[in-house]
């Protein structure tokens, strides 16, 4: 993997607030009876393909260590987006991956290799 490129998401994190919008467990504003696995959010002073900011996905262990891109394209907005997966453990990558591919929507997780 390009080094440089996961240098490059750690230090759009490390220079970003996170605010979490959709903590784990609540349910999506849209679609009924769908529950977020993991806290969702995203980053402060940042831009995404959808004009609106960065999505980031934060897990259960400690600390701001970028593990992974979520990696999503949506038929129903008709859009592709990278979502950052912070500090989530292999289980609940897998519970983010099940969230996301649903109704229109798929993904898949590029993880961060670290030597």
């Amino acid at each position: 993997m390009n080094i440089e490129f996961w240098e490059y998401v750690q230090d759009l994190v490390d220079g970003s607030g996170i605010v979490i919008d959709r903590p784990k467990g609540s349910e999506h504003p849209r679609y009924a009876g769908k529950i977020y696995p993991v806290d969702y959010g995203y980053l402060k002073g940042t831009t995404s393909i959808d004009k609106g900011r960065v999505d980031i996905w934060v897990g259960s262990q400690n600390g701001r260590h970028v593990v992974g891109v979520l990696c999503t394209v949506d038929l129903l907005k008709r859009d592709a987006e990278l979502k950052i997966l912070l500090e989530c453990t292999d289980d609940e990558i897998q519970a983010i991956e099940k969230f996301a591919n649903d109704e229109k929507m798929r993904a898949i997780t590029i993880k961060r290799v670290t030597e």
